[in-house]
């Protein structure tokens, strides 16, 4: 349930439509209360075909903190007064995502934590939704009781500019165009979202913010296999980015 006391559990979900996998963390000690709900977790998800969630340090970090005051006040909610809601926290702790989501809950036991989560219909799919591939879970003893949060997302690697560039580099390249070494006409138009060059040449011209560099977007794809072009450039700029939420902002340059 979603009040600041009595036994049960909670939710919150934040979420956007941009997705991308990240690199894995080391994942908690073996016998411990939240390697146990890792495993119990990766298990239900394991048995209905969904992959498996991948530990995050930065998401333990934020569930850790917010476990400890959820004990502190010997309540569950997603926010207590004065507190950072879960975005802030999960920002500051260092997290980039681009879907967050959050499970809370309190129980004797930790086996009862995960039926508990399992038994809500809500927050069992928080815990087997696809869309996330990420987790950090904290559990606090206190009084007898276990408080305890799991904290899901959709991991985005946090990548230099020119490790953006190579990546979506290496798409084009892949699809027969010759890449060009030369930069700066790609970032210019990725900063300023149209070509500053004055070049006289017939180009297209793409700038798109994603969280995924897995794939081109559909239309550059569609206009490379039209055979018009045989060049390429790809620059990357700063995006905006709202907290934790984290995106890429690039721009092609075909000639």
């Amino acid at each position: 349930m979603d009040s600041m006391s009595g036994r049960g559990v909670a939710i919150a979900i934040l979420a956007v439509t941009i997705f991308v996998r990240a690199d894995a963390w080391a994942a908690p000690p073996a016998g411990s209360a939240e390697r146990f709900l890792l495993d119990s977790a990766n298990h239900e998800r394991a048995t209905r075909g969904v992959p498996v969630l991948e530990w995050d340090d930065a998401l333990a970090a934020a569930a850790r903190r917010h476990a400890e005051r959820m004990a502190e006040v010997g309540a569950i909610s997603h926010q207590f007064p004065g507190e950072p809601d879960l975005l802030a926290r999960a920002s500051a702790a260092g997290a980039h995502f681009s879907m967050l989501e959050e499970n809370v809950a309190f129980a004797p036991s930790v086996a009862e934590l995960h039926q508990e989560w399992m038994n809500s219909p809500p927050h069992r799919e928080n815990l087997l939704n696809p869309q996330v591939d990420s987790i950090g879970i904290a559990v606090v003893e206190r009084g007898g009781e276990l408080y305890a949060v799991q904290d899901f997302s959709r991991a985005v690697a946090d990548l230099t500019i020119e490790q953006q560039e190579d990546r979506l580099g290496a798409l084009i390249k892949a699809r027969g165009l010759e890449l060009l070494t030369d930069r700066d006409q790609a970032r210019r138009a990725c900063s300023t979202g149209r070509d500053t060059t004055g070049d006289t040449r017939a180009f297209y011209m793409l700038r798109f913010d994603t969280a995924s560099l897995d794939d081109l977007p559909d239309g550059l794809k569609r206009t490379i296999e039209s055979g018009r072009y045989r060049q390429a450039a790809v620059g990357a700029c700063a995006s905006d980015q709202s907290g934790g939420f984290t995106d890429y902002r690039v721009a092609v340059l075909l000639f």
